[in-house]
């Protein structure tokens, strides 16, 4: 083997590591943004639903309140 070939060989078999070592570091880049994405969506949904727990009882007595006003309405027109 001649010395150009032991060198385009050696530029090559670090080229190659450090190509993996790119590949390596945006696949971890992009398992962490699933990861990330995915606490983003559970934080959204989990606060829209707690939030609806903590106004349900404000949003029943408004539709009591409607209801009997619409009762009352009923009978005032029968």
């Amino acid at each position: 083997m001649s010395p150009e070939e032991r060198e385009l060989l050696k530029r090559t078999a670090d080229l190659a590591e450090d190509n993996n070592k790119m590949l390596r570091s945006m696949q971890r880049s992009m398992r962490l943004q699933r990861i990330m994405t995915l606490f983003y969506w559970v934080f959204i949904i989990g606060s829209a639903i707690g939030a609806y727990y903590l106004i349900q009882p404000y949003i029943d007595s408004i539709k009591g309140a409607y209801g009997g006003a619409s009762s009352g309405f009923k009978d005032l027109f029968n």
